[in-house]
């Protein structure tokens, strides 16, 4: 079949002329085509899916009948624009009630739609052809790839397990420091499950005001900190004067595809945050936002949240650690971030993480996610689908029963 007329005219950013005619596979399609293959030759064996990392509840009650009784009213129906007082109020007073950070709801919170938008906005707000994007791996692409879209260039930070799976400030050449605007971190972490320490988050402060770049810090787990309490990035001394920190309901309040989180922090920032994201949607639901309110009110939703994932977590860990997996209680998230094996003991050997994750879909019906951007390792979700305590104990179970049949080799 021949190219349409418009071959040409794709944007050089993604792809240009050759624009869909690629060969390379996303490594989670990769999963989802393995996934189908086992359920295609195993039909009667059930697939174990740790693989997916989106909440297997839905949103509280609570929040469903707000949801019901505000999605029909008349003053609900119109555009939100840059949000609501009302959430931005509920989000400052979430902030102060579960960090203690003091924010003005009015000049230093904004909603958006999702943790996602908001972190493709923000290299839209800073970055111009030649700037660096400071970024840590592995992790969420989206910044680093709207960092390129403007011409900007993305400097890895790895995560490795010998320094807490924390980046290496230090390490970064000062020609990048020249170049930087922008230091976008995740804590707690995903996929690594690594929390940062007061320490580390002073020393991100430090570095910001050092080589004058702004820090944005990727919160979305934050309610689910195990187990001592969350901490937030805001509530470091210096914070605020050099960053900001987005917010999600999506995994610590189970509202998954609602699409709302916030922004919070430096004022100028938060400003030119709402400043570009007017020009780029029209704001969230109303009643979706006002609905998020009734969650924002309700912190025990988040804690019990927490409480389940946590329970899944301390039990995959031993599970996992009884066949011979390297497994040790995350600080936080709901994944478990592992070294990958490197062989069996029959002989077989790994080339990567990405081999041992397509083996145990094939050979186990088994689903992680693997991960070699700084080591080998499987990423194991607990957002199995499992509605009682009873059903996930039988779940690990028969996890444990398929893996104990090979002889790992770390």
């Amino acid at each position: 079949m021949s190219d349409p007329y418009f071959q040409n005219l794709f944007a050089e950013r993604i792809g240009g002329a050759n624009y869909g005619k690629g060969t390379e596979i996303y490594k989670f399609e990769k999963i989802k085509r393995a996934k189908r293959a086992a359920i295609a030759e195993y039909p009667d064996r059930e697939l174990l899916d740790f693989g997916i990392g989106e909440n297997d509840d839905v949103a509280d009650p609570i929040v469903v009948e707000a949801m019901r009784d505000l999605i029909g009213r008349p003053e609900n129906r119109g555009y939100a624009d840059n949000g609501i007082q009302e959430f931005k109020n509920a989000a400052a007073n979430w902030m102060h009630g579960e960090f203690g950070v003091a924010l003005d709801p009015t000049t230093e919170v904004n909603h958006c739609i999702g943790s996602k938008t908001a972190l493709s906005m923000f290299p839209g707000l800073f970055i111009n052809e030649g700037d660096v994007a400071l970024m840590t791996v592995p992790g969420y692409p989206v910044a680093g790839t709207h960092t390129k879209y403007y011409g900007g260039e993305v400097y890895s930070l790895p995560l490795l397990s010998e320094n807490n799976f924390l980046p290496d400030l230090k390490s970064i050449p000062q020609d990048i420091c020249d170049r930087a605007k922008i230091l976008i971190i995740n804590y707690p972490n995903s996929p690594t499950g690594a929390l940062a320490t007061k320490e580390f988050f002073l020393e991100v402060v430090d570095f910001a005001k050092k080589h004058n770049i702004v820090v944005v810090n990727d919160a979305a787990h934050i309610v689910l900190t195990y187990p001592s309490k969350p901490m937030s990035f805001l509530s470091i001394d210096g914070a605020k004067d050099v960053g900001v920190e987005i917010h999600s309901l999506s995994k610590g309040f189970n509202m998954i595809g609602w699409r709302i989180g916030f922004v919070a922090g430096n004022e100028r920032i938060v400003r030119a945050f709402s400043d570009f994201k007017d020009n780029c949607d029209s704001g969230q639901f109303i009643a979706i936002q006002k609905a998020a309110v009734k969650a924002l009110e309700n912190p025990s939703i988040g804690h019990r949240v927490k409480e389940k994932y946590e329970r899944r977590l301390r039990k995959l860990v031993e599970k996992l650690k009884s066949v011979g997996f390297k497994a040790e209680m995350p600080g936080g998230t709901y994944f478990l971030y592992v070294p990958s094996p490197k062989g069996l003991s029959d002989g077989t050997e790994f080339k990567n993480a990405e081999e041992v994750s397509q083996y145990l879909i094939k050979k186990h019906s088994i689903c992680t996610v693997p991960w070699n951007n700084a080591g080998e390792f499987l990423r194991f979700s607990v957002t199995f689908c499992a509605e009682t305590i009873l059903e996930e104990d039988k779940l690990l179970e028969r996890l444990v029963e398929r893996l104990s049949t090979e002889g790992f080799v770390f």
